[in-house]
């Protein structure tokens, strides 16, 4: 079976995100579940445009919708545990972006990988509800960490 496969650029990540496991993210195995991993990306996302100032409404001049996701899970994560974000932007082109997310926790004292995401962002007008060309603002924004 094909898996998914996420590869990490070797430049430093945009941001960290610190998100706590809540109960409502635990399903029936007790562990978080894989709907719970999609917000957990969404919340870091949004933590990452708010420390910068921006919005996905408005992130360097350019509204963002997302047009895919692809989601990896390596380990379980439990009640109690929290969550460290690291997003890296990549494949920055003319209207589309790239984020990847590194999710891990630290459990018994090492930093252990619980999934890695990717989703694929696109920049939008949302007068027009057509997609918009990237800003000089929000390219610049991307490539900063490289």
């Amino acid at each position: 079976m094909d898996r998914v496969k996420i590869i990490f650029p070797g430049y430093n990540s945009l941001y960290v995100a610190t998100i706590p496991v809540r109960i409502g993210d635990i399903n029936y195995g007790n562990h978080v579940g894989n709907d719970a991993i999609l917000s957990v990306i969404h919340e870091a996302r949004m933590q990452l445009l708010t420390h910068y100032g921006y919005s996905e409404m408005n992130a360097g001049g350019n509204s963002m919708i997302m047009a895919d996701v692809m989601i990896a899970y390596k380990a379980e994560a439990f009640y109690g545990d929290v969550l460290t974000v690291k997003i890296y932007a990549d494949a920055v082109s003319g209207n589309t972006f790239s984020l990847l997310y590194r999710i891990s926790t630290v459990r018994n004292g090492k930093e252990t990988d619980v999934a890695h995401a990717k989703t694929g962002m696109v920049c939008f007008n949302y007068q027009t509800r057509k997609i918009a060309a990237m800003t000089d603002e929000l390219k610049s924004f991307l490539e900063s960490n490289r």
